[in-house]
């Protein structure tokens, strides 16, 4: 049934005030052409899942529809490998711990970063080096224009950092209905991103398995990122840059700590929470809105605030970036 006129502040994680025109939401394939059979000629559209990476700026004169596909299901095993499947609307963490206590590994390292499931590969979402692409399978997907379901492997996804065919050149062409994942009871931990090992000889574990560094990572997590219900954010609201070496060693030479991660022999990757701290940015608050004072990469609402508002901030932090380093930042977040 398609509501009129919602207040959809709860259906993302920033919590900030917006309304649509239409809202609908669908658990099949089924209800999902049966609504979109509804929606008046010429009416916008726009896919929402956990609401985990978007900013509203503005109300959306359109029809909005939530993607509550369910659904988790193991379609293959192969010696040490399982394919699991899920549906797109599962929320992604809830899903991580699921394998994890199947003793399936492989996304251990991204446990507890919000929204859903269908989201993950959109995104390619990563954290402590671990990305989507690297236990991705294949995906289900609707065609709006024909109203097929088209399957897609690794390769013709087109992962990139934070990036998919799905943000680019089949930007609203395809609603994610499932996602199928290679994972592994023959474990390889990747625990040397970040502060994982010493989070792990911090809580006294000397043999850890993919439950140990999951705990690992969701305590590291919880230690630097404020719980949505609590604070309303989204997460990294940046990219992290990638520059050019020689843009690097010049910076270095004033910013010997500034930290970096190889990307090729011309470029590397610098952290974008780095520069925001040492810009002066972390823990800055405006009124209900500002910097999250433990990572400087979250941009957070403390109830109150406009999406307008949080918008102008990233604005004035991107600007201040490009003039003191010569980086342009990029916002991970999709702005409305």
């Amino acid at each position: 049934m398609i509501q009129t006129n919602v207040d959809i502040s709860s259906f993302t994680t920033f919590g900030l005030p917006a309304r649509v025109k239409q809202f609908a939401t669908f658990s099949s394939v089924d209800e999902l052409k049966q609504l979109l059979q509804q929606k008046p000629e010429n009416t916008p559209l726009m896919l929402l899942g956990g609401g985990s990476n978007v900013l509203f700026t503005q109300d959306f004169d359109g029809l909005l529809l939530k993607n509550e596909i369910m659904g988790f299901e193991i379609v293959e095993k192969s010696g040490d490998d399982v394919l699991v499947k899920a549906g797109a609307g599962e929320n992604w963490h809830s899903f991580v711990i699921r394998t994890i206590n199947l003793n399936l590994g492989g996304l251990e390292n991204l446990s507890l970063i919000p929204g859903s499931v269908g989201a993950s590969p959109m995104q390619n979402i990563g954290a402590y080096g671990r990305e989507i692409k690297d236990v991705f399978h294949s995906l289900e997907a609707y065609h709006l224009p024909t109203g097929e379901i088209h399957t897609f492997n690794n390769q013709q996804c087109g992962f990139g950092y934070r990036e998919s065919v799905f943000k680019r050149q089949f930007k609203n062409q395809y609603v994610i209905v499932s996602v199928t994942y290679q994972l592994t009871k023959k474990h390889q931990l990747n625990t040397s991103y970040g502060a994982i090992n010493e989070q792990l000889q911090a809580m006294g574990i000397e043999n850890p398995t993919i439950k140990d560094v999951s705990n690992a990572v969701i305590a590291i997590r919880s230690s630097k990122l404020p719980n949505p219900k609590e604070i309303g954010n989204a997460g990294s609201f940046f990219k992290n840059p990638v520059i050019e070496k020689q843009l690097y060693n010049q910076l270095v030479a004033n910013y010997p700590d500034m930290p970096n991660y190889p990307v090729d022999e011309l470029h590397v990757k610098v952290p974008a929470g780095w520069l925001i701290e040492k810009a002066g940015w972390k823990g800055k608050t405006f009124d209900n809105y500002g910097v999250h004072k433990n990572q400087a990469l979250v941009l957070v609402n403390y109830g109150g605030a406009t999406g307008k508002q949080v918008f102008e901030l990233s604005e004035a932090i991107i600007a201040d970036i490009q003039s003191k380093f010569n980086i342009a930042l990029e916002r991970e977040v999709n702005i409305i």
